[in-house]
């Protein structure tokens, strides 16, 4: 398996499965009450939980808060791009 090189710091820090702290954000494709997809200098990251709100944001600094109750934290490789009408929708 080859090991990602991370070309920015990313931390994850949760406190008490109500408050999450991140850096190495780069990119968000979906958040709402019960999922976050986040992207991250160490892959794509999946939160899910209830009332899920993202308190901060700064794509600049790669710095991102939410607060809510936590139920899952996954990191996953990103998705293959595919070609096609539902790649483009859906990819």
């Amino acid at each position: 398996m080859e090991e990602k090189t991370l070309t920015k710091p990313h931390t994850l820090f949760l406190e008490g499965r109500t408050r999450l702290d991140l850096t190495g954000v780069t990119d968000t494709s979906n958040f709402d009450e019960e999922t976050l997809t986040i992207e991250t200098a160490a892959g794509r990251l999946t939160v899910k939980g209830e009332n899920l709100q993202v308190t901060k944001l700064s794509l600049e600094n790669g710095e991102m808060s939410v607060e809510g109750t936590v139920t899952l934290i996954q990191y996953s490789a990103s998705p293959v791009k595919t070609t096609g009408f539902f790649g483009r929708v859906f990819g």
